[in-house]
């Protein structure tokens, strides 16, 4: 074998070996960020916001979990709580830590552990600077529902009005509003678009308008006019009462916010930082599988990039695949750690499997995906899906029989009044479909969470709030973490709550719970 002389012009031409030690610095894990995103962005097309490479220590990343992943985050007892479990668990080696948090602002915000070997690094910066950065800049739910340029101003605001209401109401009494807020979260977005995105910059200026507005019309004197006695409604008084408060109403916090007649306007303003933060989570509820999916995707087809051409390692490409393989990895059903679909492992399937469509298809394939089998474009194509879907829809349109095979998967039905479980999909065609709606159907974030809607309220009666759930096959809620709940809606209401559970199929009234008394209202 013939091997060429080493000339200066032929070692200006060899690539640079940027990983191959544990140690890392600043300077290399910035040439390292740069060789990722000249295949990421010039290779692979992705579109991404500037990136901003944060090293934390583990203290601090034990610390942002706490907090819900968000840097600036307002203070609160359930927060120290969670630090204080998490660190036990991660001290006493019950559990690890992520590699890296990703923030969805603009610009993308990384934070990597400073015990990350460079291997690691290169890892997550891929992974987070450039897979998760992608999806949040161009998937169509994160640019319908959260705004990236203006969070981290928000939450800065947050934070800071959060911390003047404890210094001029008390701990205590900020701590019950939040207490309250945080308990109806899940219930306090929208789910269907009302108008245009809000922009979350102007939100400061906007409450310090409303505080101008109610000190310019408070007037004492009206404290001390008596109130006008109950009179008789019209029948079609509570049709045309529901009509103006645009009852029923799904999102409970938008709700109180507005309506609760006991409320003060910074109460009211805690509800609105909860509701925003809560509306800025709801993309990731239904992304899960595609956004991992995509980020795994990413990182893997990037460092096979530098791998192959020698910018990385065998070893540190060893400890890369290592790492991946712990991630994408199914645990079996009768694992003590099995906890249902892991979304690493379907949504890397996915994305490797629709790159195997768009270059190699079967003649199943071309059956199935007639639109993208054989287009030789399978990174058009993915990125196609990545801005267009979300898990639901992905699942549904994209998980082909090939992959099913391959992940041997299949329905079962598990009948409560039936001794034995039932396979009743298996791998053919009728199989297939029924495989891929039901797997779909497991990720409608709409089937994830209660149906509680606000039905009715008597404003100039007794002012009593009812609310209806609807029950999903005759699934009720648990009684005792309903009451919970239900007490903190009364004390934020000020007046009896009535929760109604109703079966979802028939209308029929299954449940009633007696009125709950706000304990404590927020007065």
């Amino acid at each position: 074998m013939n091997i060429p002389a080493l000339t200066p012009a032929t070692m200006r031409a060899t690539p640079e070996m940027l990983v191959s030690g544990p140690d890392w610095d600043f300077d290399r894990l910035r040439r390292v960020h740069d060789a990722i995103e000249k295949i990421a962005v010039g290779q692979f097309g992705l579109d991404v916001y500037a990136n901003q490479i944060e090293v934390i220590t583990a203290e601090q990343m034990l610390d942002a979990y706490s907090s819900i992943g968000m840097p600036l985050m307002y203070k609160h007892w359930s927060f120290g709580k969670q630090f204080a479990q998490n660190e036990v668990m991660y001290r006493k080696g019950y559990r690890g830590l992520a590699y890296e948090i990703v923030i969805n602002s603009s610009p993308c915000i990384s934070y990597v552990m400073e015990e990350n070997s460079m291997a690691m690094q290169t890892l997550v910066i891929a992974h987070a600077a450039f897979g998760h950065n992608h999806f949040f800049k161009n998937n169509q739910l994160f640019r319908q529902w959260t705004d990236a340029d203006s969070i981290l101003g928000y939450l800065d605001f947050a934070k800071s009005y959060i911390a003047k209401c404890e210094e001029r109401h008390g701990h205590k009494a900020v701590e019950r509003v939040l207490d309250a807020a945080h308990a109806l979260m899940s219930h306090g977005v929208h789910r269907y678009p009302r108008k245009r995105l809000l922009d979350l910059r102007q939100e400061e200026k906007r409450e310090r308008e409303r505080q101008q507005y109610q000190e310019s019309i408070y007037n004492d004197i009206w404290r001390t006019v008596p109130g006008m006695a109950d009179a008789p409604l019209p029948p079609d008084e509570a049709a045309r009462r529901k009509t103006r408060l645009r009852l029923p109403e799904e999102n409970l916090l938008y709700f109180l916010e507005k309506v609760a007649p006991r409320l003060q306007p910074w109460q009211r303003e805690i509800l609105r930082i909860v509701r925003h933060l809560a509306q800025y989570f709801y993309p990731q509820q239904q992304t899960k599988v595609m956004n991992e999916g995509c980020a795994t995707f990413v990182h893997y087809k990037t460092v096979e990039q530098l791998y192959d051409s020698g910018q990385l390692s065998e070893g540190a490409m060893l400890e890369i695949l290592d790492s991946h393989t712990a991630v994408v990895r199914q645990l079996d059903f009768d694992h003590p750690h099995y906890s249902g679909i892991n979304p690493y492992w379907l949504g890397f399937g996915m994305m490797s499997d629709i790159m195997r469509i768009a270059t190699e298809p079967t003649d199943e394939d071309r059956a199935w995906f007639p639109a993208i089998a054989g287009n030789g474009d399978p990174w058009g194509t993915l990125r196609n899906v990545w801005r267009d879907y979300r898990d639901e829809s992905f699942v549904l349109q994209f998980l082909s029989p090939h992959l099913m095979r391959k992940m041997k998967l299949f329905r079962l039905h598990d009948d409560a009044d039936e001794r034995e479980l039932t396979v009743n999909a298996i791998h053919d065609e009728r199989g297939y479909r029924e495989v891929r709606e039901a797997l779909a159907r497991s990720y409608d974030v709409g089937l994830q969470e209660p149906d509680i809607q606000i039905v009715d309220v008597d404003l100039a009666g007794d002012r009593r709030l009812v609310l209806h759930h609807r029950q999903r096959a005759g699934i009720p809620l648990e009684a005792e973490d309903a009451r919970r709940v239900l007490r903190h809606i009364a004390n934020l209401w000020g007046y009896p709550v009535r929760l109604v559970e109703v079966d979802a199929g028939n209308d029929r009234v299954t449940r009633e719970y007696e009125d709950i008394e706000p304990r404590d209202p927020f007065v």
